[in-house]
């Protein structure tokens, strides 16, 4: 038995944890997952402060989601090797909310996600998420990247715009506006950063190239402004301050995670949140939406880590962990975080073999925000831009795009395009929504395509020898909405001189309510036109649906048999060629 799979007895908990806990553990694992952990959390403290600043909050705030979050989800996860903290994927998610509701209205939008994650797993819905289909989700994905693409210009070029408007066509209206007004110590320090990024994976050291990329951004800014007039870049510091405690100053604050209420924290307008059922209401669309991206990207995370690593991860205990993970986070105030791809590749190319390496991950964050936090004020703003333009090239798999819009059928690709083009037009909730829906309906159609009824010759091998006034038809594919129409509709013109009809239901693996009203009037007009009817050859499951549902033998009209032969057998004693009374001639 695959232990990472609890069995039906065991609890959903931890189950990643219980796994490293009943395989043997050296010092060797110890000691790889320690410096796997320092690895990943390296890399993660400039990705956490990008991707908090992406979505409208002080960088100190995706800091503090990488520690506790990174943490919880990997003592209470369903992978062993999975990193957790903020990701580019939730920024069009999350900047609209602390547009509208402050940071406040965000922490509590990511407490009622965790919970609803928690709700999913309990309700082992993991396996669930796999029905998405791929064009939804490859459009939505690169929809992401284009948007979050476009919301660094701004810093990317330093432009002297205040905060952009949330919907996308008004943000390319004012930053086209703003493109004369470029400042160019930002986009020269933002040039030296991209064109490291870009470079250095082609040199093939080890070496995170993102953080060689900043620290040399940092050094043009610093030595532009040590050495020119008038040679001024927005940094975290210049940004960016805090208050704690009666105590202030800029950049991010030398302090761990303090705990306090997220409703006691500013909305929008600056004053304290609160808390309400009104408040609940307006963020709940939102924060389904989160749940559901969040177990998206966490589940995709955890199959692609597990194709890395050859290990199988628990799909209902990662969903309770990110819930987790999500609840606790906030009080703490860190945003929403799911599993990382990124960084768990990170994680397993240095050798990390369990939960330890997401622990020591979270620690490095922690120590980084103790002991670096005057240093990482230097950090400039075009250069996190620089970063995150990278991290959206990236996600939207650009190539990958352009190979679906070439090799995939057109309906695929129209699903494709809906969802990006939604997604970077207006939102992801839509887009996510329109493009289930659409999907649906051309499976609906497939479906339909696949089934239907034909009328089976003395050729056909479940064909019986019968009298010419019987006769057998064969239902292939699921009796479901929208397909039990067309299924049925040959039965329908059977001819005049027909008095018995064998309906065969062997090639049909389920049905649903739909199906099983429309076998019923089927054959109730059937039966009122004194043809008499034989149900054969139907699965348990379908059997007792259909018995449960009213459809029961009737006396000279309607039988069920398990097999061809019986059928046959049924029908010549319902209707053994007697000649058709006049009353059957008038029904007809």
């Amino acid at each position: 038995m695959d232990t990472t799979q609890p069995a039906p007895h065991e609890p959903l908990f931890a189950p990643a944890m219980r796994t490293l806990l009943r395989q043997p553990y050296r010092t060797g694992d110890l000691r790889d997952d320690i410096l796997a952990g320092i690895t990943v959390g390296i890399v993660a403290i400039p990705l956490a402060m990008a991707l908090a600043i992406a979505s409208g909050v002080p960088p100190q705030h995706g800091l503090y989601t990488s520690i506790i979050a990174g943490a919880l989800i990997a003592i209470f996860g369903g992978s062993r090797v999975n990193i957790s903290g903020p990701t580019a994927a939730f920024i069009v998610i999350l900047l609209p909310i602390t547009k509208m509701h402050g940071i406040g209205g965000l922490l509590i939008a990511t407490v009622m996600a965790g919970c609803i994650l928690v709700g999913m797993g309990i309700a082992r819905m993991g396996k669930l998420i796999q029905y998405i289909p791929y064009p939804v989700t490859t459009g939505f994905t690169s929809g992401i990247a284009v948007v979050i693409a476009v919301l660094q210009i701004k810093d990317f070029l330093g432009l002297p715009v205040g905060p952009l408007p949330i919907h996308f066509p008004e943000k390319i209206l004012v930053l086209a506006r703003a493109l004369p007004s470029a400042h160019w110590p930002d986009l020269l320090v933002g040039g030296v950063t991209l064109a490291c990024l870009i470079l250095w994976p082609r040199l093939k050291v080890k070496f995170p190239g993102h953080l060689v990329a900043l620290f040399l951004g940092a050094v043009v800014a610093i030595v532009g402004a040590q050495t020119m007039d008038n040679f001024t870049v927005a940094t975290i510091g210049s940004r960016f301050s805090y208050s704690i405690n009666g105590v202030t100053g800029m950049g991010i604050p030398s302090l761990p995670p303090q705990f306090a209420m997220p409703w006691n924290l500013p909305d929008g307008s600056g004053n304290p949140i609160g808390i309400s059922f009104n408040l609940i209401r307006e963020l709940f669309p939102a924060a389904a939406t989160i749940a559901i991206l969040g177990a998206i990207e966490s589940l995709l995370c955890a199959v692609v880590a597990d194709g890395l690593t050859g290990d199988n991860h628990d799909p209902n205990g990662e969903l309770i962990g990110q819930g987790i993970g999500n609840i606790v986070t906030p009080f703490f105030g860190g945003i929403t975080a799911t599993a990382a791809i990124a960084r768990t590749a990170t994680n397993i190319r240095a050798n990390g073999k369990s939960p330890i390496a997401a622990i020591v991950h979270a620690a490095t964050v922690l120590a980084g925000v103790v002991l670096l936090a005057p240093y990482l004020s230097y950090m400039p703003m075009a250069a996190l831009a620089a970063l995150l333009m990278v991290v959206a090239w990236n996600m939207s798999e650009a190539k990958h795009f352009i190979h679906i819009l070439r090799a995939a059928p057109r309906n695929d690709v129209a699903v494709l395009l809906v969802c990006f083009g939604l997604t970077v037009v207006f939102d992801m909730v839509l887009a996510v929504a329109a493009g289930v829906v659409l999907a649906s309906f051309l499976f609906i159609h497939r479906m339909t395509e696949l089934g239907g009824a034909i009328e089976l010759d003395s050729s056909h091998p479940r064909h019986q020898p019968l009298p010419a006034h019987i006769t057998t038809y064969e239902i292939k594919g699921p009796l479901f909405f929208g397909a039990a129409g067309k299924a049925l509709g040959l039965v329908k013109r059977y001819r005049p001189d027909v008095e018995g009809i064998i309906i065969n239901m062997i090639n049909v693996p389920t049905i649903d309510i739909t199906g099983i009203v429309a076998l019923q009037s089927q054959i109730n007009k059937l039966n009122q036109a004194g043809v008499a009817v034989v149900l054969c050859c139907l699965n348990d499951k379908i059997q007792r649906k259909v018995l449960r549902a009213g459809i029961r033998e009737k006396s000279g009209l309607l039988g069920f048999a398990s097999d061809c032969e019986h059928a046959a057998q049924k029908m010549l004693r319902l209707r053994p060629g007697k000649p058709i009374t006049e009353e059957e001639t008038e029904k007809r």
